[in-house]
């Protein structure tokens, strides 16, 4: 191998992984930096990454096909896993790792490498995304190979060869940061007994510190995407910058879950999602008036799967690009309005409305009306009751 292509956030992982591949091969370590809006200074990561040993350093933005093609389909299907996890760490997996491939090729690298542990879910996802895009890719994975066996023996390696890290022994928590969401692991956060430190984050207010105002938002959608805030079109990048704003100021999107990793094992983590926690809502309730009942089940009951497939690494099976495609045509009528409540840590929609609403008010009315016959609902009744009276009979 001369030449070896690494997923480089900055970090304690990855900043070691330059050096040890360089020791461990005498290869040529290429790093590869995406901007997924971190809001880090990627100057000076780039700068860290050519210090520590990086013969060359890719830096590209991908803030916007990162909202368009990844974080948007997967909200056009209310992807969440286990009841909660709206996954911005899963869902930036398979482009940084895409994006990685296609530098491997342009560079005619033999291998690409993580720093993902071989304890977590994101080696599977960089590496089921390497093979479905390279079938003949060599991976390499640090961690499962280098004679470290903590966070703190890195710590330690990196002080010995005077690589500057952000993580201290005193305060060893793991962030991943983008544009959707941020991170917690590790630490204090390993007892899931412990509350998190309130100084922790960094994205949303605490609730009780949030305005004791309500802030109501409006939404604007077209075929199952967010097209506008508050009446004005934005772009996928903006929209969510704004949105993450505004949630963020009301406390919404905080999240503590003890999740089910891939690999088998329970893993604590702590997670703000602001923007994404009111998109979620609110597609949800443009969707309850512009979808047929049987199709917005049968959708409903494939996002388990739907989800599972993201978390677990297979954006780019052919199984999720199928259910995609179910996914997608199902939202060509899901466009409107939706009017929400944002008050310290709740999001309450309030209000949603469509030019292509199934909702008709002379059905639902309770009120005289002289559409519906309301002795017709005698025959459905019995029809549908038939095989429990003969039962008990």
């Amino acid at each position: 191998m001369k030449k070896i292509v690494l997923a480089y956030s900055g970090g304690l992982d990855t900043s070691v992984a330059i050096k040890w591949l360089k020791e461990e091969y005498g290869a040529e370590v290429i790093a590869f930096c995406a901007d997924l809006g971190q809001g880090e200074d990627l100057k000076a990561i780039k700068n860290k990454a050519l210090k520590t040993g990086a013969s060359k350093v890719y830096m590209e933005d991908l803030r916007e096909e990162f909202v368009k093609d990844y974080i948007f389909p997967m909200l056009r299907a209310n992807a969440v896993y286990e009841g909660g996890y709206l996954m911005g760490t899963s869902i930036a997996r398979p482009l940084i790792a895409k994006k990685q491939i296609e530098i491997a090729k342009k560079e005619k690298a033999a291998a690409v490498a993580h720093g993902a542990t071989g304890k977590g879910n994101d080696q599977v996802r960089f590496e089921l995304t390497y093979y479905a895009l390279k079938p003949d890719i060599k991976v390499i994975a640090p961690w499962r190979l280098w004679p470290f066996d903590s966070r703190q023996s890195l710590i330690e390696y990196a002080q010995s060869h005077n690589i500057p890290v952000p993580v201290t022994k005193e305060k060893p928590y793991s962030t991943d940061m983008n544009i959707f969401h941020i991170s917690y692991e590790g630490g204090i956060l390993e007892d899931p007994w412990a509350e998190p430190p309130s100084d922790m984050y960094t994205m949303i207010v605490p609730p009780e510190k949030a305005p004791n105002k309500p802030t109501y938002i409006e939404i604007g959608y077209e075929k199952g995407n967010p097209v506008s805030v508050n009446g004005k079109k934005m772009k996928p990048v903006k929209l969510l910058q704004k949105l993450n704003a505004i949630a963020g100021l009301n406390g919404i999107g905080r999240l503590d879950i003890v999740e089910n990793r891939y690999v088998g094992m329970k893993s604590r983590g702590v997670y703000e999602t602001p923007g994404g926690t009111v998109l979620h809502a609110a597609h949800r309730a443009i969707e309850s008036i512009t979808l047929d009942r049987e199709v917005l089940h049968l959708r409903d009951s494939l996002i388990p799967k739907y989800s599972e497939l993201i978390y677990y690494g297979y954006w780019f099976s052919p199984e999720r690009s199928a259910l995609q495609k179910f996914i997608d045509e199902v939202q060509e009528n899901v466009t409107g309005t939706v009017r929400l409540k944002l008050y310290k840590g709740s999001v309450t929609v309030v209000g949603r409305k469509s030019p292509v609403s199934l909702y008709r008010p002379e059905l639902a009315t309770f009120e005289a009306e002289e559409v519906y016959n309301q002795k017709d609902a005698e025959g459905f009744i019995k029809l549908n009751s038939l095989r429990l009276r003969i039962k008990q009979m």
